[in-house]
């Protein structure tokens, strides 16, 4: 089933439709800083793309919020953006040896939103129960991003468009890739799982992203690098083909651990 956007699973604490998020009193067209709470709140965006350079020389990631359904500001704000949807022409293809991918029909610039990784929002034991059920022919969709705040809290999200989703479940792993996911957050808490060009990208190329979240990959940088005998053993290969190819596809083992 297609869906653009995110829903609510089979446990899911928190409707991600739902509007938790307070809206900003601006009323001007498009909000600027340091006057919108919602702009102050995280970093924001710059000719309609999200200012990645700012990232690579910051020791963490400041987050996004983007101006939602209460606040006064209009449409058009500048600071309104992956709540717009998919925009560019994208197209799913068969590709040699990963089976589906996605190309983009048009340049796209860096920093450009692209779409959004849309799914069944679940909790972890529910992630957990349809990550152990999967053979080793089945495709993985599910990802569990992890947001660590400055407190020591770590905030899991757990996205799966196995059987409800959108253009974003096509997507291939690449170790050298040419989109970075970041999580958005419009009108909830639950973020959005956005995907925006980490480099400037050619008309005809296949889009790709580092499952393990890096922005730029670098081997022995993550833990699913020293998997143990039994974890090989299930991982699938990588056919990304880049210089840095890791040969397998990251591993992420809390969802196949008991808990």
């Amino acid at each position: 089933q297609y869906s653009p956007e995110s829903v609510a699973g089979a446990d899911a604490e928190v409707d991600p439709t739902e509007i938790t998020v307070p809206g900003c009193s601006c009323r001007s067209s498009s909000c600027v800083a340091p006057g919108c709470p919602c702009l102050c709140r995280g970093q924001n965006y710059s000719s309609s793309c999200l200012r990645l350079a700012e990232q690579e020389h910051e020791e963490f990631s400041r987050p996004v919020f983007e101006c939602n359904s209460l606040c006064q500001c209009g449409d058009s704000c500048q600071n309104r953006l992956v709540q717009r949807g998919l925009q560019l022409p994208l197209q799913v293809f068969r590709t040699e040896r990963k089976g589906w991918g996605v190309r983009t029909l048009e340049a796209i610039p860096t920093g450009r939103f692209v779409c959004e990784y849309a799914g069944e929002v679940l909790g972890l034991a529910e992630a957990r129960r349809r990550s152990q059920a999967q053979t080793a022919q089945d495709s993985n969709y599910i990802i569990a991003v992890r947001e660590h705040l400055h407190d020591g809290r770590v905030l899991q999200t757990f996205v799966d468009p196995t059987h409800i989703g959108n253009v974003g479940r096509f997507l291939n792993h690449s170790c050298e890739p040419n989109l970075v996911m970041v999580p958005v957050r419009v009108d909830s808490l639950v973020p959005k799982l956005a995907l925006f060009a980490a480099t400037d990208i050619s008309a005809g190329e296949e889009l790709s992203y580092d499952y393990s979240g890096r922005f730029h990959n670098s081997a022995g940088s993550g833990r699913e690098h020293n998997p143990s005998e039994e974890e090989n053993r299930l991982r699938k290969p990588c056919y990304c083909g880049s210089r840095t190819c890791a040969s397998f596809l990251p591993w992420d083992s809390s969802l196949f651990s008991t808990p």
